[in-house]
């Protein structure tokens, strides 16, 4: 099955998960998984979290991406490199840069 991220009716979700700022998605879901194309703007965050029924793997595309993960460790990830939280993991997202922070992830 193709998806296609023109395809997908864009949001704009203002403090995602008590977070900062916007959060920019484009969206497709079904039963088991999501598949997200997202943006977070300079100085926007997706606030923290605990993936309880599932993971999430994210894939940064440009900018730079800052997690929080539990006990308060921070991991700063690069375009082209891996964000994964496995299931029951805690994190969030932060973009501190001064461009879009431009991702792919799957959750599931």
């Amino acid at each position: 099955m193709k998806i296609s991220k023109e395809q997908l009716e864009e949001k704009i979700l203002p403090n995602f998960k008590d977070g900062e700022g916007r959060y920019i998605t484009r969206a497709y879901e079904d039963d088991d998984n999501k598949i997200m194309f997202g943006t977070l703007e300079p100085g926007s965050s997706i606030g923290y979290h605990t993936h309880t029924q599932n993971s999430e793997t994210m894939y940064i595309l440009s900018g730079v991406a800052t997690y929080v993960l539990e006990g308060g460790a921070e991991e700063v990830v690069l375009p082209n490199e891996v964000h994964y939280c496995p299931k029951g993991g805690s994190h969030s997202l932060q973009n501190r840069g001064t461009e879009n922070l431009t991702f792919f992830a799957v959750v599931g």
